[in-house]
């Protein structure tokens, strides 16, 4: 464990990503698992076509991060500062792949166990899942008899977290248009008592 900017970061390494979390954050943006491109890019969401940042930058969402940072569009190398405004970032899986349906369902169904000691230990408000393919796996061990989770908050909680889901912003989510990426980073600021104007 390594400390840089008050986030403590796990594992640093070139085999993955590190987790960007601390105590007291208001919102832990999970991943399924991190791109090969992003981890040689050292950032998440790294990819220029992945459509987090952008959208992410035009929700009220991070209006209090982008002013602190004198920015109108935060971009991946921002992933390391975003816990000093209440951002994490983290993955259900850590090992890198170019696609996630390359991830064996073992490995998804161990990293929710992993995940919670996670959650845990750091208690964020909010564990903010992007998409329903990894959050699934976590509704299977809360809930598997309940019905198939749905976007937005879940009755459920991960240690002391909260649970919502949002689309996934990868490209690849072509249901999800960049207006409605957007349009959840509001919904989300809200749950969160963020002022929407």
């Amino acid at each position: 464990m390594e400390d840089i900017g008050g986030a403590r970061v796990a594992d640093v390494s070139e085999v993955t990503l590190p987790d960007l979390l601390r105590p007291g954050l208001e919102i832990v943006f999970v991943g399924i698992n991190p791109s090969l491109f992003s981890v040689r890019r050292g950032h998440y969401f790294a990819r220029t076509t992945n459509r987090f940042w952008p959208c992410f930058s035009r929700s009220v969402l991070s209006l209090a991060a982008r002013r602190a940072l004198g920015v109108d569009l935060l971009k991946p190398e921002h992933d390391r500062v975003l816990p000093d405004y209440g951002f994490g970032f983290t993955d259900l899986v850590k090992r890198p792949t170019a696609r996630a349906d390359q991830l064996d369902p073992a490995e998804l169904a161990a990293g929710v166990g992993d995940l919670a000691a996670k959650l845990e230990r750091e208690r964020p408000r909010i564990a903010c899942f992007h998409g329903i393919t990894g959050f699934r796996y976590v509704h299977r061990a809360l809930a598997a008899a309940a019905l198939a989770p749905q976007l937005g908050e879940q009755p459920w909680r991960l240690g002391p977290s909260r649970l919502f889901v949002i689309p996934n912003p990868s490209p690849a989510n072509a249901h999800a248009t960049p207006a409605m990426q957007t349009a959840w980073y509001d919904r989300l600021a809200a749950e969160v008592g963020f002022n929407i104007q």
